[in-house]
């Protein structure tokens, strides 16, 4: 019966750290999706702009879109 848990404990202790593992990974990766929308927001506004100061009418006046990145 002892060796059946200690075996089952090993077996719970691998799962663990492979799970901290892949948790880790996401946390990259989360990371990088952040900072890589946050730069395409940035340039979505910059765009934005642009095309609203090139406009001698004055008809395309919108506001930028805004992009809200929770951490």
């Amino acid at each position: 019966m002892k060796e059946k848990l200690e075996q089952r404990l090993q077996s719970l202790k691998s799962e663990y750290e492979a799970g901290q593992k892949m948790l880790a990974e996401l946390e990259a990766k989360q990371a990088n999706l952040r900072e890589t929308l946050l730069r395409i927001s940035g340039a979505i506004q910059v765009l934005e702009e642009t095309l609203g100061e090139g406009t001698d009418t004055g008809e395309n006046n919108t506001q930028p879109s805004e992009v809200v990145v929770e951490s």
